[in-house]
């Protein structure tokens, strides 16, 4: 993983919410197994290192978790860690879901065709008249 394409994970792991914690139990398989569903589902997940009551520190954790789910680790901060593992089906889906951009284009053109009724083509308005208008050039 490169440094760019891990910032960019850092920035969007920055609204995720904590999944799972790693309390005095330390890591279980259960957490391992929950956390390699987690990674399946989403790719980028945020765990959390009890710092006071586990046994092992949040790197030792992170880098441990990783090995056995087979991710890898984006971030460790003072107890939390963010680890990443690519998933080919999520972008397979994300692909088939991406609409024509023509339609939209058009959309936009036919919105921009139809400004105020009040306004001449150089976009001024019509109704100023008069004196007024003249006070509005200056």
């Amino acid at each position: 993983m490169t440094s760019k394409e891990r910032a960019a994970l850092r920035g969007q792991a920055n609204s995720l919410n904590v999944l799972f914690q790693v309390g005095k139990g330390g890591i279980s398989e259960n957490l391992i197994e929950e956390t390699n569903d987690a990674l399946k589902a989403r790719e980028l997940i945020k765990l959390r290192v009890l710092t006071e009551t586990s046994p092992v520190s949040a790197r030792e954790a992170a880098e441990e978790i990783a090995s056995k789910t087979a991710s890898e680790v984006v971030q460790v901060i003072g107890g939390v860690m963010v680890l990443y593992k690519y998933n080919p089906e999520l972008h397979k889906k994300a692909a088939v879901k991406k609409a024509p951009a023509k339609k939209s284009v058009e959309k936009k053109k036919i919105y921009r065709a139809k400004k105020s009724p009040f306004e001449d083509k150089k976009g001024r308005d019509k109704r100023i008249t008069g004196r007024s208008a003249a006070k509005d050039k200056r």
